[in-house]
């Protein structure tokens, strides 16, 4: 099996031959090496080993202890990816600009009640931690993050949402192939997701797989919210299990991903959980927000930088 390279994340690059460095009015770094920009954009995705520090993934990780703790369950949703329609309802639509949490699948007995306890029940928190946490805000609006994005080319950067995934022991749900300009698109298409591992990520415990350079082929179909809810303008074609590569990643690590890469995760049936943050961002200069998104927000994100 080929494993992806793997590089050594550095807040800035240094001023040797193979190093790119970008800088705005703002003071922001472009933080991304030529060779690492250059693997983005054949592979489709690039790994920045230790991206983030002990003490972040500490910090978020408390936090987010405190928010299931605080939380009662009365209302949320289940996510699933193979049957969103489960989903379409306000609750999910509101998560927009809200912490939110949707369960697992599995994680009701036959008479709808909890088999174990919530903390090892919700599958996700979504869809805009980012700004309302104070948290996950200042890990989302750092630096480093802004420096990625101007390395990349952007020029008015939008987290356009945010999810804490947990991927529980024995329950964690498939994500099934998928594409994220599916969900979050602009005209022309300018989505790039950032997975951070706050746990160890292996192919026992779940990691995303990726095939390599499937970015270069386009978007193959749309995830169109109308007045039916929310659906797909067309199936999912069939991909061969064996194009996809692995990403296992240490805790800390960063996943950088084009928004066209076809990338999955598996159901995780071990008795570790795989615990990660996901961001999503969009450029919103020369970027038209698409009107049939999921996301249809009544305020408009709070850009990383303008540049």
């Amino acid at each position: 099996m080929t494993k992806p390279r793997v590089y050594t994340h550095s807040e800035a690059p240094s001023s040797s031959p193979n190093s790119s460095i970008l800088s705005n009015a703002m003071g922001i770094v472009g933080n991304l090496s030529v060779d690492q920009l250059e693997s983005f954009h054949s592979e489709g995705f690039l790994v920045l080993d230790s991206f983030a520090s002990p003490e972040e993934i500490q910090e978020m990780r408390a936090r987010m202890d405190e928010l299931l703790h605080q939380f009662d369950g009365s209302s949320s949703s289940v996510f699933s990816t193979r049957n969103q329609q489960q989903s379409t309802d306000r609750y999910f639509f509101e998560s927009a600009e809200k912490v939110s949490f949707f369960f697992e699948e599995k994680a009701f007995d036959d008479d709808g009640r909890l088999k174990q306890p919530k903390e090892l029940s919700i599958n996700k928190v979504g869809h805009a931690l980012h700004e309302i946490d104070p948290v996950f805000k200042k890990f989302s609006y750092s630096g480093k993050i802004s420096g990625l994005f101007l390395s990349l080319g952007y020029k008015r950067p939008v987290i356009i949402q945010s999810m804490y995934i947990f991927k529980q022991p024995g329950i964690g749900g498939e994500v099934v192939p998928h594409q994220d300009n599916s969900f979050l698109r602009t005209e022309p298409p300018s989505c790039t997701g950032l997975w951070l591992a706050l746990e160890d990520a292996t192919t026992v415990n779940g990691c995303l797989w990726a095939i390599p350079g499937s970015h270069k082929n386009g978007l193959v179909r749309k995830f169109i919210r109308d007045q039916d809810g929310v659906h797909f303008d067309h199936p999912s074609p069939s991909y061969d299990l064996n194009e996809f590569v692995a990403i296992e990643v240490k805790a800390g690590s960063l996943v950088v991903i084009h928004g066209d890469l076809v990338h999955q995760s598996f159901e995780n049936k071990s008795p570790s959980s795989r615990h990660a943050l996901s961001l999503h961002v969009v450029d919103t200069h020369g970027c038209t927000w698409v009107k049939d998104n999921w996301i249809q927000r009544k305020v408009d994100p709070e850009p990383l930088y303008v540049s």
